[in-house]
This record gives structure tokens, C-alpha cells and sequence, in this order.
């Protein structure tokens, strides 16, 4: 359905407004893996109940903010950055954009307050999709598909309103819909 497999890493999959399913309400993911055994993916804008320290409480600089990824591996830690010149071995999936890397030098960097939190993004698990799946969604237009944003839009924390300006960023054609109301019956 994408173009191709590898252009398909590092879009965003922008869920339609009237997505019920909790785990993907009004998200935003970056599509970090397509192939042809599934997909995988973060969700940007599902801030969790925890911060960096909860999780990993020896480190210093705790108060970063950790995101629900995704409702698969929950008892996973993943991370997304934009330093591959202080954090090596990452995995380039867009333009600047790399997920992993090297953990023990991220503690440390963390630690020694050299990361800013426009720099990297922690998330609990993430979203996946086995073979064909993700495939049949887009089919069944679950989600708009877009490689129109900005480093800024990955590293945002103003997650209460990244959904509606990505669908406000992607054009006129896609615009109206993000006034829809979270649940029309209310309207």
C-alpha cells in the first residue's frame, strides 16, 4: 500500500478521528520498521502515568517523560533521538531521526544533563503489526499516512494537541477533520 517498503520508515500514521480503539485514540505514530514480516512503530502523543526516574530510578536527570508506545511489549523501554553524534549504533529512520542506540551511554548522557528533551523520547512498548495487517488497515483507511512534519513535531511533549496540528500540517484536504469532536454522539 505504501509506495515502498523502505520509504514507508519514518512516516507518520495519523489515526482517523473516530478511532475507538484506547491504544490509538487520536495518535500519532513513526513508523520505525516495515517489512514484509509486519510493522513497527511509536506512539508519540500517549504520555504515560511514569517519568524516566520511575523507570529507571539510578538516574539523575529524572523528570523526562516517558510515552505508551504502543500497547505490544509493554515491559519494554525503546527510545527515539536526533544526537547520533553523542549516541552511537541508532538506527537512522528519517531524516535525523534514529531509534536505539547505545543505552549505557544514554544513562550517561541523561546523568550528566547532556540531553535535552527535544533530543530524545522514551516510550513502554510499542505498536505492531504482523504480515499484511498494517497493509489491510490503510486499506480500510484506519489511517492517513504523511511525511510532512518537523524534527519539533517527533520531539513535541505538548501531546494533547500533536494529533490535531499533524492533521492541520498535512493540508486543506485533511484540515476539517481536525475539529471533529472525540465523540460525535456529544455534538
Amino acid at each position: 500500500m505504501l509506495s515502498s517498503i523502505s520509504a514507508a520508515v519514518g512516516h507518520l500514521l495519523i489515526s482517523e478521528p473516530f478511532m475507538m480503539d484506547p491504544n490509538f485514540k487520536r495518535s500519532v505514530i513513526i513508523l520505525t520498521e516495515y517489512s514484509e514480516s509486519g510493522a513497527v512503530g511509536f506512539v508519540l502523543n500517549h504520555q504515560s502515568e511514569y517519568l524516566l526516574g520511575d523507570i529507571l530510578p539510578d538516574t539523575s536527570y529524572s523528570e523526562m517523560p516517558v510515552y505508551v508506545g504502543g500497547p505490544v511489549g509493554k515491559n519494554t523501554l525503546h527510545f527515539l533521538h536526533n544526537r547520533p553524534d553523542i549516541i552511537p549504533n541508532g538506527i537512522e529512520i528519517w531524516d535525523g531521526v534514529f531509534w536505539g542506540g547505545d543505552f549505557e551511554v544514554v544513562k550517561d548522557l541523561i546523568s550528566q544533563y547532556q540531553l535535552k528533551e527535544s533530543e530524545i523520547k522514551f516510550f513502554t512498548g510499542y505498536s505492531g503489526w504482523t504480515i499484511g495487517q498494517l497493509d489491510a488497515e490503510l486499506r480500510e483507511n484506519v489511517w492517513i499516512v504523511s511525511n510532512k512534519f518537523s524534527l519539533d513535531t517527533l520531539f513535541t511533549h505538548d501531546e494533547n494537541t500533536l494529533w490535531r496540528d499533524v492533521v492541520i500540517g498535512m493540508g486543506t484536504r485533511y484540515a476539517h477533520i481536525a475539529n471533529f469532536p472525540e465523540n460525535p454522539a456529544l455534538n
